[in-house]
């Protein structure tokens, strides 16, 4: 939906959203998003919407994940399940903001897996972030939910960072 910029107006709403405890802004979005995403023809498209999970420790810390208001608003408006326990994440990692992209991609082995008490096979599934800086979070999601045979597997986010520069 949108391109982050250092010290510009997204920036700003990320931090509301994921620190100062603005849920707003998320379900904001999600309304957003969902209704374009349904105008777009994806309401009959998606059966699950999944955010990617923090782990329980960052949770019980935050309180709430700040993707959950955002995936659940896309999913109400997709008349499509909202699976906010989809995926576990299994380590407690330390921020990823100030990480190199190798680091990233090299520490997001192995650090999500679906949680088998849902069912998606053969389901229409959209994964749900609130921010794509390098892909390393969005793909290690990816390749937890691919190994339970969907039938696609779509995903969204509320912020790109623009790779800048080589």
């Amino acid at each position: 939906m949108l391109y982050f910029r250092h010290h510009g107006i997204v920036q700003e709403l990320l931090h509301n959203l994921k620190y100062r405890n603005q849920q707003d802004i998320g379900v904001y979005f999600g309304n957003w998003m969902g209704k374009n995403l349904a105008k777009e023809g994806f309401k009959s498209e998606i059966d699950v919407v999944i955010p990617v999970p923090l782990h329980q420790k960052k949770l019980k810390k935050r309180g709430y994940n700040q993707v959950d208001g955002f995936a659940k608003k896309i999913a109400e408006n997709l008349d499509a399940k909202f699976l906010p326990d989809g995926l576990l994440k299994t380590r407690n990692t330390k921020t990823q903001t100030k990480k190199t992209r190798l680091l990233r991609w090299t520490q997001s082995n192995d650090l999500f897996i679906f949680n088998d008490n849902h069912q998606i096979l053969a389901k229409n599934v959209l994964l749900v972030d609130d921010v794509i800086t390098t892909g390393a979070t969005i793909e290690a999601c990816a390749e937890a939910l691919l190994t339970k045979n969907l039938k696609n597997l779509y995903v969204a986010s509320m912020v790109m960072v623009p790779k800048l520069g080589n």
